[in-house]
């Protein structure tokens, strides 16, 4: 199979997933578009050197949009249509997340949501697997916090 074939069944596969947890990430469209878009691109020019596309891709899609967020120095919450249909409305969830720090968002996003393993959220944030699972427990603990705040109001 060429690396276009793997690259095309990945993007079929795990493409939807992937936006949507940039989405979840990034609070912003076109952040997440642009994250993905150049995840793809790179991974393209990449050829036969990934052994393992799909999480590489999940890896430097998320990279790229903390870098994207980090450069902007704010996460915006969600105020336009996605343009992936997604089934529950979410956006009380994304302004949430938008209040935890950049790496327990991350790692929120990524393990809960996106069911990426402890490891390849480490190596994504550039953490060890410890310094994640303590973000999973602040990030958790704050977004369980700031949801029930919401359901009080």
């Amino acid at each position: 199979m060429s690396e276009e074939t793997r690259l095309a069944s990945v993007y079929r596969q795990d493409g939807p997933a992937i936006w949507r947890a940039l989405l979840a990430f990034t609070g912003d469209p076109a952040v997440a578009e642009d994250a993905m878009s150049e995840a793809f691109a790179q991974a393209l020019a990449r050829g036969d050197d990934l052994r393992e596309p799909a999480r590489w891709v999940w890896r430097v899609a998320f990279r790229v949009a903390a870098g994207e967020l980090k450069r902007r120095r704010t996460f915006s919450p969600l105020d336009v249509e996605p343009a992936y249909e997604h089934p529950d409305p979410i956006d009380h969830v994304i302004a949430a997340l938008g209040q935890l720090s950049p790496n327990q968002r991350l790692a929120v996003v990524l393990h809960d949501y996106a069911d990426r393993p402890v490891a390849e959220v480490a190596a994504t944030i550039g953490a060890s697997r410890a310094t994640v699972h303590v973000h999973l427990s602040k990030g958790r603990r704050r977004l369980r916090e700031l949801l029930e705040e919401d359901d009080d109001a």
